[in-house]
């Protein structure tokens, strides 16, 4: 039986989706400013959508592949029957969302440069509504995958346990998620290389062959670079934050399904819907903030970023508030730890963007230091930059281990006074559970959060349309204003979108356990051995999976994993980097 206090999240969904659709038809409604803006943009707009239809040609290919392996296998019964079908529409959702954002970046360029033309504010105010039709386009549809196959499994999977059935579900909810992580393994990776690419060869060709200006309309290469803005930066980031936003919320779904079965069918099912309900009233708070945000003419920096922050900050506050009153109704066990959970991954997402932006905006110490190392040649200005960058990681990795260590004390119990020497598995797993609710924390404001992010590319490619369609210095020291902006907001997103896989990851290696669980019951295996003991399959704990597997330092198969696991982020970064490199001489070489 369904959960009244369910239907909040699908009315969530649909509530984004109209909010989406009401700022992109506001937005359609200004002006493209003068033919040559409208053509630019339309240049940039059909090279963003050929670059799109290419990469889903090759990801409709893969998704087809692996849906047939995993439809083999449950055919095999190796696998769920559900499987294929919730990884097809994870992907898909996940595809939909980066494409009716990009859509909408390509048509607010030309639109943020004409209002630009009028004031600094009237620029903002449609760059920023332009990127929030990304950010609740994001949230709308994942809200809505999730509702749709919570109501498909709670209606079709026959299983008479309840307990049982709410882990199946749970479990099968995971695996569209995986689909998601497909789709934006393609779109960030490749619209990635794709945008650095374009961005480097045209500053080659333009800034150091014929020494003019960025975003020069004699140089062709910047409708390469304007498209990759929005590949990489729009339809890249879309997809990969949709990932993150639902395997936060599935992955504590999970782990709920797993904490709270001793509590018996009815707590479980609330701690299943307790992430989902969170998202859904961050929902509601991010469209708030998104009306809030506005400046004046001939803002600082620093006002440009207090007008964005109090949009962020004021939906930050309020979820607080939010989620003790969500969690108190639902009257889930440890409401009040659970809801201080949620208020550290909050706190450790506006942590991470603060140092975020002191770290990246120009109106800081850290940017300025670089800048200043630039009078003693550009060698000065590389180590400056790598320096800065490495010493950046420091806080947001300290607020990441902090909102762990806090949020899993919050959720255990140790708030009642409970001592670490007094805990037993249950109240491991309920911690675990609290490090998933955080992330959903940190993620419940995505709506405004993304549209931050979705802002950047749309006001660089305002820049650039101004620049290339003439329209002078005050308008180009606007647009200017509102791309630096950008910038920084852009990095403050990719810390968001880190934090948060931090925390997810945690959550999900724990649901992996469950995953598991189900696996080895479907071949056959229902006991396992631990220190010479058997026990069930269907009642061995995280602990009990660890030591059958001997998961520990002293395992040489772990230890060897670790290496090869930190050795691949490298052989990553070193095949994406060549790829850029190649791809950016190709572009500057005739």
């Amino acid at each position: 039986m369904i959960n009244s206090i369910f239907w909040l999240i699908p009315i969530a969904s649909i509530t984004a989706l109209a909010f989406a659709f009401y700022f992109f038809k506001q937005m359609m409604k200004e002006s493209e400013g003068t033919p040559t803006m409208a053509k630019i943009a339309l240049y940039v707009r059909q090279g963003a959508m050929s670059y799109l239809k290419q990469q889903y040609k090759v990801v409709i290919i893969v998704f087809i592949i692996l849906a047939i392996i995993f439809g083999i296998m449950a055919f095999f019964k190796l696998q769920n029957p559900w499987v294929p079908f919730a990884f097809l529409t994870g992907g898909f959702f996940s595809g939909l969302a980066g494409f009716f954002g990009m859509k909408t970046a390509t048509f607010a360029s030309a639109r943020t440069a004409n209002a630009a033309k009028e004031s600094l504010n009237r620029g903002l105010k449609v760059a920023f509504r332009s990127g929030a039709v990304m950010g609740l386009v994001v949230v709308g549809l994942a809200l809505l995958d999730i509702s749709i196959w919570y109501l498909i499994l709670n209606a079709f999977v026959d299983v008479i346990d309840p307990i049982t059935k709410n882990i199946f579900i749970t479990t099968t909810l995971l695996t569209f998620g995986m689909g998601a992580s497909t789709q934006a393994l393609f779109a960030r990776v490749g619209g990635g290389i794709y945008t650095k690419a374009a961005d480097v060869g045209a500053d080659l060709v333009g800034k150091v062959e014929a020494g003019i200006p960025e975003d020069d309309p004699r140089n062709p290469a910047t409708i390469a670079d304007n498209v990759g803005d929005n590949v990489g930066d729009v339809a890249g980031m879309g997809a990969d934050l949709y990932e993150s936003y639902c395997g936060s919320i599935l992955a504590s779904a999970a782990l709920g399904a797993s904490a709270y079965a001793v509590f018996g069918p009815e707590e479980q099912t609330k701690a299943i819907l307790a992430p989902m309900l969170i998202a859904a009233i961050g929902v509601f708070l991010s469209i708030i903030g998104i009306f809030l945000v506005r400046t004046k003419e001939n803002a600082t920096m620093k006002k440009l970023l207090k007008s964005l922050s109090l949009g962020t900050n004021s939906s930050a506050v309020l979820i607080v508030i939010a989620t003790f009153l969500i969690l108190r109704v639902l009257g889930i066990y440890n409401w009040v730890g659970l809801s201080c959970s949620v208020v550290v991954g909050l706190l450790v997402g506006i942590v991470i963007g603060q140092a975020t932006e002191y770290y990246t905006s120009q109106s800081y110490k850290p940017t300025q230091r670089i800048s200043a190392s630039g009078k003693t040649g550009p060698a000065t200005v590389i180590i400056s930059g790598i320096g800065t960058g490495m010493l950046s990681v420091a806080i947001p990795v300290i607020a990441v281990v902090i909102g762990i260590i806090f949020s899993f004390l919050f959720a255990s119990g140790v708030v009642e006074g409970k001592s670490f020497s007094a805990f037993n598995i249950t109240d491991v797993t309920n911690g675990l559970y609290g490090i998933g609710i955080a992330a959903v924390g940190m993620l419940s404001t995505l709506g405004i959060t993304l549209a931050t992010d979705a802002y950047g590319p749309i006001a660089d490619n305002a820049g650039g349309n101004a620049e290339m369609s003439g329209l002078g210095a005050e308008v180009r020291k606007r647009t200017d204003a509102l791309d630096s902006l950008g910038n920084t907001t852009a990095a403050t997103g990719k810390g968001f979108a880190i934090g948060s896989a931090a925390l997810t990851g945690l959550a999900l290696l724990a649901s992996y356990i469950e995953e598991i669980k189900i696996g080895l019951e479907r071949i056959g295996q229902n006991v396992i051995a631990v220190n010479g003991v058997d026990i069930p399959t269907s009642q061995a704990t995280f602990v009990d999976f660890m030591h059958f597997y001997e998961v520990h330092l002293m395992n040489p198969k772990v230890l060897i994993g670790m290496f090869i696991g930190s050795m691949m982020v490298f052989v990553f970064c070193g095949l994406t980097m060549n790829a850029v490199g190649k791809a950016a001489q190709k572009t500057a070489i005739p």
